[in-house]
């Protein structure tokens, strides 16, 4: 793809955010050709110490920010002040995810920018939201996974509330981001109006759980799996998901576990009776299944048609010869790091080696090439660098 398929080619992005869910709203909007600044402070974002730590950068830090500009700014002081609101003057689109009044006292909200840039689309991501109660409370995927109910329809067989064990509701809010984000920009190229986008991780994690909240409003607690048999089974070697709900589905996994006499029996025969013995035909049909390897159980059940798939980690994933005949993944040689995956986004032509917008800059990379953009010569930038207003990061760091 040249950079004239892509969307965005042109638009300025000034993006303050860190973590996972404004920096991967900004990321998609790189990868469709935005230019995208990610002010971060001196010290880096927050998001590159996300787990384990590689150099300058994370596993989170990597795919979510991948195309971008990084430009280090203490704002606190009256030089890096005035450099982002220069840069915030000319954005087409602000993003950041502070908590609410944050961006006030610098003169960096939307009232305070708009007053210069009156076309300027501009996203606050927040934890709970602008106002209310918890409105100034910290929020994390980790916290709104259980204030949301999410963790309520994830538990174990003993009943205990399991979090998802990615950041499922970051993620989720950079994509519902990224979606609010896109046509504001084209109302903004139609009627040259700006606007003021405001969401949360919890409105985000909302939105994402909408069926299960109606059928918790409908239902109650006392909620009916989606089918019988549904769920997980445990084989010989390892673990495989199997959705058999429907009759024929149902007839043949009976069939390929060994047990041919529950396919017969009238009280599984419909989906009701299946609902209504649920515990003590899942039993059986577990037992059934730890006889066999994974292998033969999904050799046997897609010859049957039953819908299955065998639990895989991600190496599995990566080696999988359907992953590798559709280019699901690309591998990346990364500055930092060495080479990782980077799963296609879907609609977007995958990455490749050569695009740069594969690589996720260093603290500071582009300080000066922006800084020279809008107007200050190497001396100046060597002040501000010397002053501690700006991180300047030299290509011969790298080497060090």
């Amino acid at each position: 793809m040249s950079d004239d398929d892509l969307a965005f080619r042109g638009v300025k992005v000034l993006d303050f955010s860190q973590g996972v869910a404004g920096p991967h709203c900004g990321m998609l909007l790189a990868q469709h050709g935005a230019d995208v600044v990610k002010l971060e402070p001196l010290t880096g974002d927050w998001g590159r110490a996300i787990g384990k730590q590689h150099g300058q950068h994370c596993a989170h830090s990597i795919p979510f920010n991948r195309g971008k500009k990084s430009l280090a700014l203490d704002f606190k002081s009256a030089e890096g002040l005035a450099i982002a609101k220069k840069l915030a003057s000319e954005a087409d689109v602000i993003l950041e995810n502070y908590r609410p009044g944050v961006m006030a006292r610098f003169g960096l909200d939307y009232p305070s920018i708009t007053k210069d840039n009156p076309s300027a689309v501009y996203l606050s991501i927040t934890g709970f939201g602008q106002k209310g109660p918890n409105a100034n409370l910290p929020a994390t995927d980790s916290v709104m996974q259980a204030y949301s109910g999410l963790m309520s329809v994830t538990r174990d067989s003993d009943g205990m509330p399991l979090r998802v064990g990615l950041l499922a509701i970051d993620i989720s809010t950079g994509l519902y981001a990224f979606q609010a984000v896109a046509p504001a920009l084209y109302r903004k190229a139609m009627t040259g109006k700006g606007k003021h986008i405001t969401t949360s991780l919890m409105e985000a994690i909302g939105a994402f759980q909408a069926a299960k909240m109606v059928e918790y409003q409908l239902e109650g607690d006392d909620v009916l799996p989606s089918g019988v048999p549904v769920g997980t089974f445990e084989c010989s070697d390892g673990y495989i998901n199997i959705n058999g709900r429907r009759d024929a589905h149902f007839v043949s996994f009976c069939k390929v576990v060994g047990r041919n006499d529950l396919a017969e029996d009238p009280k599984y025969a419909t989906v009701p009776g299946r609902f209504e013995h649920e515990a003590e035909l899942m039993a059986m049909l577990r037992e059934g299944a730890k006889k066999v390897t994974v292998a033969e159980l999904h050799a046997a059940l897609n010859e049957g048609g039953v819908l299955n798939a065998p639990v895989h980690n991600y190496g599995d994933y990566f080696n999988d010869p359907h992953v590798k005949a559709v280019d699901a993944v690309q591998w990346i040689d990364h500055a930092e790091v060495g080479r990782v995956p980077f799963p296609n986004i879907p609609g977007h032509p995958p990455a490749r080696q050569e695009d740069p917008l594969v690589h996720a800059p260093f603290i500071g990379e582009h300080s000066r090439e922006i800084l020279q953009g809008i107007g200050y010569d190497d001396a100046a930038i060597d002040a501000l660098g010397a002053s501690g207003a700006v991180g300047i990061w030299e290509r011969a760091q790298a080497a060090d």
